[in-house]
């Protein structure tokens, strides 16, 4: 589960940084190749979150570190199936985005299918809807960040270590 969620966290910051720079480069060609990269690293998430979910059903939750109330561990959950629910929905509305505006989705050398027809109100709509949901994903990156960042500053429960790789590694 550890290594899933940094997977998921590199590809997250793989799609942000290849859309954010794709619209600084001059030339379309470039342009292009950066949305492929965006839309690439958007469908891993997506495979990631299958892989996820089956883990996660297969196993169960990661032990509790520390000791937190009732109300910490509410909000925590709250927020991790938001996170769930945004890693499953930006995607699709990105591959569905994609299909509405009559742009081929392709991973990998493979042509995914068209998820809808091509629409331009449709597409409108899903890139308003896109734009959302990743402003919703940051927002709730920035709780989960800042929670982790309490946990190891504030009550020092050793949360933040028991989420790295090394440790993880070396027990």
């Amino acid at each position: 589960m550890v290594a899933l969620h940094w997977l998921t966290v590199l590809c997250l910051l793989g799609a942000a940084t290849a859309i954010l720079v794709r619209d600084e480069v001059a030339t379309r060609a470039a342009r292009q190749w950066l949305l492929e990269i965006h839309r690439h690293f958007g469908l891993v998430v997506l495979a990631l979150f299958f892989i996820r979910a089956a883990v996660r059903i297969r196993i169960g939750k990661l032990p509790p570190v520390g000791k937190t109330t009732v109300a910490t561990r509410v909000a925590a959950g709250t927020v991790h199936f938001a996170l769930y629910v945004v890693l499953l929905v930006q995607p699709l509305l990105g591959w569905v985005l994609s299909s509405a505006e009559g742009k081929p989705v392709h991973l990998f050398g493979l042509t995914l299918p068209s998820l809808v027809t091509a629409d331009e109100d449709l597409a409108d709509t899903l890139q308003q809807w896109h734009l959302g949901v990743a402003c919703l994903l940051l927002g709730l990156v920035a709780m989960h960040v800042s929670a982790a960042l309490w946990h190891h500053f504030v009550l020092r429960d050793g949360l933040l270590r028991a989420m790295w790789l090394q440790r993880q590694r070396n027990e």
